[in-house]
């Protein structure tokens, strides 16, 4: 049997599929609501450990903080916001690639699952409850070939880098009305959805054939991607037949076609955020995350705030004297995840019930909690949610330090998203399982 080496897999992946393809989900999964409940909805935003001198609040006046100069964007939403210090990790000296961020478990596991990061768990489990959106779970993230992403399905998953491409494979089954007559489809429109179809068959057909002479784990991979592709052949399937590929009520409308420089990857996770916002509006999907960089590296261009460098070597190890251009990356960071946060609240539910806000758990997450020393005692999250959404706020913003372990924060996720069965994720010595005491509202 001829063998492949890793250079040609990649090279094959890549001829059939092309960046557009390469986005890691692949499960049936989530969710309708059930009659009478409203849609909920989960963002991860990722991102490398961060200095905690840098991070912490200024003060805490009883659960109140202080924002520091690197959060101080925070306080323009403080209504929203939950701030998580002082959790350690099941392996605190894993530091760099490890898979405790969103795992809970560092590099092992024995549960049903395998090594799977919280948001595939919740995607594993609303499978199970039947909920299906069109796209299961979206990753994106420019510039993470660097080193590993925190997002896990027995391998390390690869988010979606290219805009244009995370932007197809959003919004390719958006069939546009007919000028002529709104009631029917657009019949260029419909041509456009039929050549995609028979690029699919061709892709599908290409990859069948690269698995015979791969070995177990590169045939995994392939499957994925198979799978990926099956999820876009229905999502167009369904434009073409009438079905539920395209976007319909509240505040959905099809964000226009990413432009600018896409280049700089910073940039371009700017474009993936208003991908994301515009998926959420559109039920496309219910569980999304963005990844800054990778556990090694992230190339940061922002001329507005005067800073191009790399954010491990250069910001978090290299010559930043009080960690002044730490700083101003970590609140360029805390900009857009506001950003994120204000544009959900500005778009309605499909049944005029509140905002997107209302109904979404956006969860700042990452591999360390503290980057310079490369440890992960005292791992660090910022939460936000609407008014009278999952989390208990307070009107100028909540600040818990805490001993238990970051696993609990996780399991706050799964139970923000109706998943209330543990069972095989994380640590499997932690005892008992539970979300964080206090967290939540009720």
């Amino acid at each position: 049997m001829r063998s492949h080496s890793r250079r040609n897999f990649l090279k094959g992946v890549g001829a059939s599929l092309g960046a557009s393809l390469l986005f890691s989900p692949f499960y049936d999964s989530i969710a309708n609501a059930a009659p009478g409940k409203k849609p909920k909805r989960l963002l991860i935003f990722f991102t490398m450990g961060t200095a905690p001198e840098v991070w912490k609040p200024k003060g805490v006046s009883g659960e109140t903080p202080t924002f520091s100069e690197a959060t101080s964007p925070l306080e323009e939403v403080k209504e929203h916001i939950v701030m998580l210090d002082g959790l350690p990790s099941a392996s605190p000296g894993n530091n760099h690639g490890s898979a405790d961020g969103l795992t809970g478990m560092g590099y092992f596991s024995n549960g049903p699952y395998g090594l799977i990061s919280v948001d595939q768990y919740i995607v594993e489990k609303l499978k199970g409850a039947g909920l299906a959106t069109p796209i299961p779970s979206l990753l994106l993230g420019a510039d993470t070939s660097g080193g590993k992403t925190g997002f896990y399905k027995n391998t390390n998953l690869v988010p979606i880098g290219s805009p244009m491409s995370a932007y197809s494979t959003v919004f390719s089954g958006v069939t546009p009305s007919n000028p002529t007559n709104p009631n029917q489809p657009d019949p260029a429109a419909e041509a456009r959805l039929r050549r995609r179809m028979s690029i699919l068959d061709n892709l599908k057909g290409e990859i069948t054939t690269l698995k015979g002479n791969l070995g177990q784990e590169q045939k995994y991979k392939l499957d994925l991607h198979l799978e990926s592709l099956r999820q876009i052949e229905n999502r167009l399937s369904g434009s073409m037949t009438g079905g539920t590929g395209g976007p319909t009520g509240g505040g959905c409308s099809v964000p226009t076609s990413p432009s600018g420089d896409m280049s700089n990857p910073m940039k371009a996770n700017q474009l993936h955020l208003d991908i994301i916002v515009g998926a959420f509006a559109c039920d496309i999907t219910r569980v999304a995350a963005i990844q800054w960089g990778s556990d090694q590296m992230m190339n940061v261009n922002l001329p507005e705030i005067g800073l191009a460098d790399e954010e491990h070597n250069g910001l978090i190890h290299g010559n930043d004297p009080g960690h002044a251009k730490l700083i101003k990356l970590e609140k360029w960071l805390h900009e857009q995840f506001v950003g994120v946060i204000k544009k959900l609240k500005e778009l309605p539910e499909a049944d005029g019930s509140g905002s997107l806000l209302d109904n979404t758990l956006i969860a700042w997450c990452r591999d360390m909690g503290d980057a310079p020393a490369h440890t992960q005692n005292e791992m660090k999250f910022v939460l936000a949610s609407g008014t009278g959404g999952y989390l208990k706020t307070a009107p100028g913003g909540r600040f818990i330090r805490s001993q238990e372990r970051h696993e609990r924060v996780l399991l706050s996720l799964c139970d923000a998203m109706g998943v209330t069965d543990y069972s095989g994720f994380g640590d499997p010595a932690l005892g008992a399982k539970s979300p964080l005491p206090g967290l939540a509202a009720t």
